[in-house]
């Protein structure tokens, strides 16, 4: 059966459809989803995002990896978001041109090899999990740093590997041919973490710009999810379900598992 769920603003609904999520297996999020978003959050299976319908991206993207989730080839058909109101999200005539005039991929936010063995895989290529990525960024460190991300979660020792990422709006890059009231994000953030909490130290979080060079590596791009959380808009407040006083330590310093990522 798929699982695809959307909350909506009423607080009843979204706490009943959480319930059932969580009833059902879900759970991308194990110290809490990101705060600070907006009130469309859509479950499924492989992930779960909260939608911006004023950028047409995700807020977020949050996802858990483990073995069984793993799976490559998986083709790239890309859709308009079934489940959002065709006016909050992208259809595919939209990223028309795009790759002539800007040289950017369609970059997952969820990323389609580490999650491609999921029933609902499909959902991957939802335009409401991409975004106008520049190629030398999709096809250089931010695939290095997915690469890592499946590494880890290949690990004997590693049960799960939890992860959000999403878009940075900072300055103007560039608008979308087809759709020009579309903004390119300036940068990208992901935030990981193995074990059953972030609160062991094994967690890392990155910050990489548009404009990153095709052959840098990803470990100089390492920040604080405090700084994540400071250059967001809407600003994003990252694992509430931890007690405010740990997470205000553990935000505010690097965790130890860029180290375990290959990274110096």
């Amino acid at each position: 059966m798929k699982l695809s769920r959307v909350f909506s603003v009423l607080p009843s609904l979204f706490f009943a459809v959480a319930c059932a999520a969580t009833s059902s297996g879900v759970d991308h999020c194990e110290v809490g989803c990101p705060t600070g978003g907006s009130a469309q959050t859509l479950v499924r299976e492989a992930y779960t995002l909260n939608n911006n319908s004023q950028r047409k991206f995700a807020n977020w993207v949050a996802y858990k990896i483990t073995k069984a989730s793993l799976a490559s080839g998986r083709s790239r058909s890309w859709k308009r978001d079934p489940d959002l109101p065709a006016a909050d999200t992208l259809a595919p005539a939209a990223y028309k041109g795009a790759s002539a005039a800007l040289a950017v991929d369609r970059g997952h936010q969820a990323p389609l090899a580490g999650l491609g063995a999921s029933a609902d895989w499909q959902a991957l290529n939802y335009l409401s999990n991409i975004t106008p990525q520049a190629s030398d960024l999709n096809q250089g460190a931010w695939a290095r740093l997915e690469d890592k991300e499946r590494a880890l979660a290949e690990r004997r020792d590693v049960a799960a590997v939890w992860s959000v990422t999403g878009p940075l709006f900072e300055r103007h890059i560039a608008t979308l041919p087809a759709a020009p009231e579309v903004e390119l994000p300036s940068g990208y953030w992901k935030i990981i973490f193995i074990g059953s909490s972030p609160d062991k130290g094994e967690y890392a979080a990155f910050l990489l710009d548009q404009a990153t060079p095709k052959s840098a590596s990803f470990c100089d791009y390492q920040v604080t999810v405090e700084e994540i959380e400071r250059r967001t808009h809407p600003a994003l407040s990252f694992w509430p379900a931890l007690p405010a006083g740990i997470a205000r330590r553990l935000k505010s310093r690097k965790g130890t598992l860029a180290k375990e990522m290959g990274c110096p």
